[in-house]
């Protein structure tokens, strides 16, 4: 089911009329029909609110939805490839995105893959700069054309697959409204900066985010550790409830809660469980969510 069929789907179950649905994410009632007869799609933002509305996730609303999205809409692509010949310490500095989305690949290659329905002239509007120094590669993102943060954040996504076979640890400095973790694995990955929503599934490792803004975090399962380095902020992280992970308080004032069904409750931490939940920093907040597995 692609995702004009679900959001008509979803809707409808919940008694809502296009008007209706309309005021609630601030669009027109023509957006509404356009994106449920598959002429257009939401952009990331809105996308949020409906998930938010709808209490899902936008990996749900989106799956089966790409392929789609490939053969009806043009999209402008720029990619980079650079041969990677031994284990490297990855420092990417993309400045402002709607999206990143991360990955491992099989081959020594590290890709960076910009796409956009908006931008036609990627390749002259954003520059990859690269520099190599012994075990380490600097990656920056220049935005040649001074684009603003709006802009950017409106129309921009960028696909990073790093090569499994060299990946020890990545450092990522960026602000999106989507970050997208899947099919990962490295020692390490740090990711400094902001993001409304993160994803993450199928991946390992040690994982930190740090910010000053709130995250909202949705993950399959916890395989290493899942640190959130904060400075008077919130973190909600969504997890199956049936997920065996140490929750652990390092942070100066910080406080941890736990709910399930929209209630607060105990948790017993599992004294051997080798996976850790941790919050860190001064005066932050972390929600467990535990959810239902489907």
């Amino acid at each position: 089911m692609n995702f004009s069929e679900k959001l008509k789907e979803i809707r409808k179950s919940e008694g809502l009329s296009q008007e209706q649905l309309a005021e609630k994410i601030g669009v027109s009632r023509q957006a509404i029909t356009k994106w449920e007869t598959g002429k257009g799609l939401p952009d990331v933002e809105n996308m949020m609110i409906i998930a938010e509305i709808f209490k899902t996730t936008l990996d749900e609303l989106l799956r089966d939805t790409a392929a789609r999205q490939e053969q009806s809409f043009p999209v402008f692509i720029s990619e980079t490839i650079y041969d990677i010949d031994c284990e490297k310490h990855f420092d990417v500095n993309i400045g402002n995105a709607a999206a990143i989305i991360l990955s491992s690949g099989t081959d020594e290659k590290l890709h960076i893959k910009l796409s956009s329905e908006t931008f036609e002239n990627l390749d002259t509007m954003f520059k990859i700069k690269l520099d190599e120094k012994k075990n380490k590669l600097d990656v920056n993102c220049l935005n040649k054309n001074k684009l603003s943060r709006y802009e950017l954040e409106d129309s921009l996504t960028i696909e990073i697959t790093l090569p499994d076979k060299y990946s020890d640890h990545c450092e990522i400095s960026a602000s999106v409204k989507l970050l997208v973790i899947k099919g990962l694995h490295l020692r390490r990955l740090e990711y400094d900066g902001s993001a409304k929503e993160v994803l993450i599934s199928d991946s390992s490792g040690s994982l930190e985010f740090t910010s000053k803004t709130d995250y909202d975090i949705t993950t399959d399962k916890i395989t290493g550790t899942l640190d959130i380095n904060q400075w008077k902020a919130k973190a909600i992280v969504h997890l199956p409830e049936d997920t065996i992970v140490n929750v652990i308080n390092k942070g100066r004032k910080c406080d941890i809660y736990y709910k399930k069904e929209d209630n607060i409750v105990e948790y017993e931490n599992p004294a051997d469980s080798e996976n850790k939940l941790c919050v860190s920093g001064i005066m932050s907040e972390l929600i467990v969510d535990l959810t239902k597995k489907e």
